[in-house]
């Protein structure tokens, strides 16, 4: 992990599911704004999320964890943008070592003013 992280937040009781673990979709909205963050930039404006794909969650987040998304640009199309978002945490009691949660791919379109899908700009 040596590049900084596209969103960081903490994980909170709201955020838990019946079973008191932080909720996956809640994992999920973290992990589209982080990748709607990298997305933005490499467009140069608005982006929409069209799909999201190869979701695995490999382990559980809890409440207190300090949750960190990392994104990266997989492809960049005509109009769209594939980001690749790893999610981390590290752990409110522990060694302070860094646990890969979750991974994902996210589609995002290029959005115009017309509310309408536009070329992403050459890099």
């Amino acid at each position: 992990m040596d590049r900084g992280p596209a969103l960081r937040t903490i994980a909170m009781p709201a955020d838990t599911n019946p079973n008191g673990d932080i909720f996956g979709g809640w994992l999920l909205a973290q992990m589209d704004l982080a990748g709607g963050v990298a997305a933005l930039r490499r467009a140069g404006g608005r982006v929409a999320t069209v799909g999201i794909e190869a979701m695995t969650f490999h382990k559980p987040v809890y409440v207190g964890d300090e949750v960190s998304c990392f994104a990266d640009v997989e492809k960049v199309g005509r109009t769209s943008i594939r980001i690749r978002v790893e999610t981390w945490v590290r752990r409110q009691r522990g060694t302070g070592e860094a646990i890969k949660v979750t991974e994902g791919v996210f589609t995002y379109v290029a959005i115009g003013e017309d509310r309408r899908p536009r070329e992403v700009p050459p890099e």
